[in-house]
């Protein structure tokens, strides 16, 4: 029997999840539709619909692990957004065109989370959290540390993560390499060094405070 805690965490964590997924592929669709490639558009992608998004693995499961494990989840993704690089405006060259598009994921989610934090020090000063306000604390404080995550982690130069479309050219030969075992490693570098996405977040997060002074607060 699952516990009210329990439960709260779980529609919680998807929530977030689907809310920032959702913004982090809609952003792949928009930057890529925005220089000229309709393909995301004439799939269905350009859409914030998470209907449109989810991946059952990395949406669902890979989340809820996390939240049944006690911490606030920090990786999971959605059904890749599909473009054409040959379609991108000939104003740019295509390398540059799909760093742009590749880009767009990671900082919608930086966005996001300075827009949580944002709410965040709002709610903070003007003492709604003291209010009453838990629920609002533990979603602002969750859409912030999730964000922070997947923006770090999809910085993570490993295909086919955004951070691997977003390296010079002379590691072209590299990635090919680790293309057929990227999911070992992406679960290697995530299981066994967990400091590589936490540490990073940690760093954000005390610049964040730095400037707002408005803590984060778990739920």
């Amino acid at each position: 029997m699952f516990s009210p805690d329990t439960i709260r965490n779980l529609v919680l964590t998807l929530v977030v999840m689907l809310l920032s997924l959702s913004v982090h592929e809609f952003s792949h669709a928009l930057a890529a539709d925005t220089l000229g490639d309709d393909t995301p558009r004439s799939q269905g992608r350009l859409t914030l619909s998470p209907l449109e998004h989810y991946d059952v693995f990395g949406t669902f499961l890979i989340p809820i692990a996390a939240a049944f494990f006690g911490s606030v989840p920090m990786i999971g993704w959605a059904r890749p957004v599909q473009f054409n690089p040959t379609r991108l405006t000939r104003k740019l060259t295509m390398r540059t065109g799909s760093m742009i598009v590749a880009a767009a994921g990671p900082l919608s989610n930086l966005l996001l989370a300075c827009l949580s934090y944002a709410a965040l020090a709002i709610c903070h000063r003007s003492g709604l959290l003291a209010r009453g306000g838990v629920p609002l604390l533990a979603f602002l404080s969750a859409m912030v540390l999730t964000n922070l995550g997947l923006f770090i982690f999809n910085l993570l130069p490993i295909p086919p993560l955004d951070g691997s479309r977003l390296l010079p050219r002379r590691f072209d030969g590299v990635q090919e390499k680790v293309a057929p075992f990227s999911f070992l490693v992406l679960l290697v570098v995530v299981s066994r060094f967990g400091g590589v996405i936490r540490q990073p977040v940690d760093w954000l997060l005390h610049g964040f405070e730095s400037v707002a002074q408005a803590p984060i607060g778990g739920f």
